[in-house]
């Protein structure tokens, strides 16, 4: 029985609520609008709970999110919460082996709220690549990450928005959502880290591959070289062994967890041996997700 630390699936109540919208996102039917990009067809199949639970059922835990790429996080509070609200509402009662990382918008920061939906049993938070990716992103979301310290659950990094115009299909999940996740990686280990010493923090898409930059990191003046920050997780999605193995030579297989992207992705087929695949797919992920000790 495995771990799947990445998945998306849109409850009912978030998909009543994104239908309900004027403006995008918003969703006609099973159409997707978003500003800056073609209409998108969504497939029902995706978004039906039951058939994926019969997807998942070798899974232990399949830990599901809201859908950063949508934007709703940087929506302003009366267009986001109740968006977010929704999307709460419906994960909060999916079945085995669901469970789901909170959300919240970055344009109203909110530790109390934030308390409140985490001790209805979330995973714990993700935000977007797009509000910690410098300084000031972390130093806004602050208040938020002492939550998660104080209740001992960890910070999801996951690809924000990013409309590219003119492109191939493929091109966001491969140029801006790399970059967004290289830049928080370098951004929470320079600015977040000294200001959230006890948080874990798991990083989407082996965080761009930013880990095999620290050669040119050093090169320029950057330390550390060989300080594995074993609070700072890989999640693997959409990489396959030769990526994986790469990042594994860089930092240790520690902190590789599994993420499939599901049900964009499947979780790559590693092969590592028995000790590594089970490391990376249950023993790594359950660190990730459990409490140490009992929320103060």
């Amino acid at each position: 029985m495995g771990v799947d630390v990445h998945q998306h699936i849109w409850p009912s109540e978030f998909l009543d609520a994104l239908r309900a919208r004027t403006e995008p996102p918003l969703l006609d039917g099973w159409t997707l609008h978003l500003d800056g990009e073609p209409p998108y067809q969504v497939n029902p199949d995706d978004h039906d709970v039951k058939r994926r639970a019969e997807r998942n059922a070798g899974l232990e835990i399949a830990v599901v999110s809201l859908s950063s790429p949508l934007g709703i996080e940087h929506l302003p509070p009366t267009e986001s919460w109740p968006l977010i609200d929704a999307f709460h509402t419906g994960a909060a009662a999916l079945p085995p082996p669901f469970r789901a990382w909170a959300a919240t918008p970055v344009t109203d920061i909110d530790p109390v709220r934030l308390t409140r939906t985490l001790d209805q049993g979330f995973a714990g938070l993700q935000l977007p690549a797009t509000a910690v990716s410098d300084a000031a992103g972390l130093a806004t979301v602050a208040p938020l990450l002492d939550v998660l310290t104080d209740h001992d659950l960890p910070l999801f990094v996951h690809p924000g928005p990013a409309s590219a115009p003119d492109t191939p299909g493929w091109w966001p999940a491969v140029v801006p959502y790399v970059q967004q996740m290289h830049a928080a990686w370098y951004a929470f280990q320079t600015f977040g880290r000294p200001r959230h010493p006890g948080l874990r923090v798991c990083f989407a898409l082996l965080a761009g591959l930013a880990p095999l930059h620290a050669e040119r990191q050093l090169s320029r003046g950057g330390t550390g070289r060989g300080l594995v920050d074993t609070g700072m997780y890989l999640e693997t999605s959409s990489y396959g062994p030769r990526a994986i193995d790469a990042v594994i030579r860089e930092l240790g297989i520690d902190i590789i967890v599994n993420g499939s992207d599901q049900p964009y992705a499947e979780s790559a087929v590693l092969d590592f041996g028995a000790a590594a695949d089970h490391a990376i797919q249950v023993a790594n992920p359950i660190r990730l997700l459990s409490r140490k000790e009992s929320p103060s």
